[in-house]
């Protein structure tokens, strides 16, 4: 039988990253959390703390802390429907793993729209959030992918629309003659991450073949923005970021200029879908005001 006493000391170390914060949240001494630790890892057989700034879980302390935050969910949504239950005495941190452009345009907002809830937010690209869930990391994701995961409910929220853009001054530079397979396989390119896929995607839709331009990595989606406005390459940004630069023409779209579209949805666990639906809500209602409508699947 598993002590939540240990285990709520044990997360609260990971969650805060320091014994002396953990033992703030819990009201206790940090000799006290330092006891509970040791003394779950006894019990357990393993290490479950690499101690450093900050503390880090090993995996088998994760998979102990995943357990405590289903726990919590499970037994907060328990207490809507019988109120008779002792009050929580802080809110739920919700684990929910989203893009790094919504977490940039749309997501806060509808963030914000809910009460009684912390998050805790990954961020990963939408062609790989669905993953968190499968693994049971986090209890919703934005994501590229409709199918619904086991255990989960999935539901479109719109699509994201981004152009090729570049200054005026990286054009003239490096596609004087316009964008074909030789002037882009030098034309420096922005790219978000490694799993960043929308340049060779666009790239390949526009000239048919597969490019490999060079490459700056920015990993920030206003990054993207500032870099493409200094001429520092070309890349893909959301259309509702750059409109306006365009039409002040500090940018352009690059020919083709046909927007690249990627289709979102909200994945959530069904389990906790009582407890999710406030969120459920704001998410759907702020993705249908801010994103652009999903339109019929286009045959491959």
């Amino acid at each position: 039988m598993l002590d939540y006493a240990l285990l709520s000391a044990l997360a609260a170390v990971v969650r805060t990253g320091s014994f002396e914060r953990a033992a703030e949240q819990l009201s206790v001494t940090p000799s006290a959390v330092s006891q509970r630790i040791k003394l779950l890892e006894e019990r357990i057989g393993a290490v479950l703390v690499v101690r450093g700034q900050p503390c880090l879980a090993t995996e088998a302390g994760q998979r102990l802390c995943q357990h405590v935050e289903q726990v919590a969910l499970l037994e907060s949504s328990l207490r809507q429907s019988l109120p008779g239950l002792q009050p929580e005495t802080r809110p739920v941190t919700l684990r929910i793993a989203v893009n790094a452009d919504s977490l940039a345009t749309w997501f806060i907002p509808a963030m914000a729209q809910t009460d009684g809830f912390l998050f805790d937010l990954v961020v990963d690209d939408q062609d790989h959030s669905a993953e968190w869930l499968r693994r049971g990391e986090v209890v919703a994701a934005v994501t590229s992918h409709g199918k619904p995961i086991q255990g989960c409910n999935s539901h479109p929220l719109g699509t994201l629309r981004y152009l090729a853009t570049a200054s005026p001054d990286f054009v003239r530079r490096w596609l004087p003659d316009g964008l074909n397979e030789r002037s882009a396989a030098g034309a420096p390119c922005l790219v978000f991450s490694r799993k960043d896929q929308l340049q060779a995607i666009w790239l390949r839709r526009a000239l048919g073949v597969d490019v490999r331009p060079p490459v700056h990595w920015l990993p920030s989606s206003q990054a993207f923005v500032d870099a493409a406005l200094a001429g520092l390459g070309w890349g893909m940004n959301l259309e509702t970021v750059v409109r306006d630069h365009i039409r002040a023409g500090r940018l352009v779209a690059l020919e083709p200029s046909e927007p690249l579209e990627v289709p979102l949805f909200w994945q959530q666990s069904r389990i906790v879908g009582p407890l999710l639906a406030d969120v459920t809500r704001a998410v759907l209602g702020t993705a249908r005001t801010l994103l652009a409508p999903m339109g019929p699947p286009k045959r491959s």
